[in-house]
């Protein structure tokens, strides 16, 4: 037979340790002393023992309430971080927006503007590869996302191409005059390792994978350390100290890559399409960017409001 700690129980148990007694707990909780007194007795009937040793002004803990109460602190606290991560407080819209990791810098730009002029939506944030992030707004884990990658987003979400962005070569790999090319590449399915190996296949080069991994900062570092060269935006060097690579015989990088502002049609509040897409712009003035023409989403798109 199962039986289940229910977390008002269990809060009661916390209020009455912390705040030293039955009434300065329901008070805090907004219940009766009476409704506080029937939780810890249910609690009691649960563990079958009592949960204080004694009450009044010389309240103590039973030796199994004090292990309980650290089971009910713990239990208590991660209800509240769920509840915090899943559900909006009263007024509030939450929204979960995803940004390429290689754009990340854009975030505090973007947050600053969204907080002033729409202050009722609550964020979420993802940063992750941009195959990934499209993949999550396909499935409805993201309202929005900050792409960086040739192909448009599946017919679902709004698309609003913001620019496109120039790459260039980093890093500074020891190699041989004949040895392969080593390169540090995002795993696949990516945009811009295909874009990588089509460039060097036209070239003519050999190329050989010498790291390979998912996050933006592991790649930096082999990049760093010399174990091979990469291919990112082309401000890498100003942003995270990169080495740009300095070889004769490499092509020119990739051509410039689309940046994307893709939006779920009805997941945004009114104005939310608008703002997030000034923000992004204003935030990439700093990056190597080939602004785009002055088209804005559509009317539906922005009027849309959140359920």
């Amino acid at each position: 037979m199962r039986h289940d700690l229910q977390i008002n129980r269990l809060r009661a148990l916390v209020a009455v340790v912390e705040h030293g007694g039955f009434r300065r707990a329901a008070e805090v909780l907004h219940i009766t002393q009476p409704a506080v007194s029937q939780q810890i007795r249910q609690l009691s009937g649960l563990i079958k023992r009592p949960v204080f040793a004694s009450t009044g002004r010389d309240m103590r803990l039973s030796p199994q309430g004090e292990e309980l109460l650290e089971y009910a602190r713990r239990m208590v606290a991660l209800n509240d971080e769920a509840v915090a991560r899943f559900v909006p407080e009263v007024g509030q819209v939450l929204l979960s927006v995803g940004v390429t990791s290689q754009l990340a810098e854009v975030l505090p730009e973007f947050l600053r503007r969204i907080n002033r002029e729409l202050p009722q939506v609550q964020l979420r944030v993802r940063t992750g590869a941009s195959e990934a992030l499209a993949e999550q707004l396909r499935t409805g884990q993201l309202d929005a996302a900050l792409l960086l990658q040739t192909g448009p987003p599946d017919p679902g979400p709004d698309g609003l191409e913001l620019g496109r962005m120039r790459m260039a070569w980093f890093g500074r790999p020891a190699t041989g005059e004949h040895d392969a090319l080593p390169l540090a590449l995002f795993p696949a399915p990516c945009t811009l390792r295909k874009e990588v190996g089509e460039v060097l296949d036209r070239a003519g080069i050999r190329r050989r994978i010498a790291y390979e991994g998912p996050e933006l900062i592991g790649l930096r570092s082999a990049a760093k350390a010399g174990l091979g060269m990469t291919c990112l935006i082309a401000n890498g060097d100003e942003l995270w100290g990169l080495a740009r690579t300095a070889r004769p015989d490499l092509p020119p990088p990739p051509a410039p890559l689309p940046v994307t502002l893709a939006l779920t049609p009805g997941a945004a509040p009114a104005g939310f399409a608008r703002t997030a897409e000034k923000a992004f712009r204003r935030a990439l003035q700093g990056y190597p960017l080939d602004p785009a023409g002055p088209d804005r989403f559509e009317p539906a798109v922005l009027s849309a409001s959140a359920a």
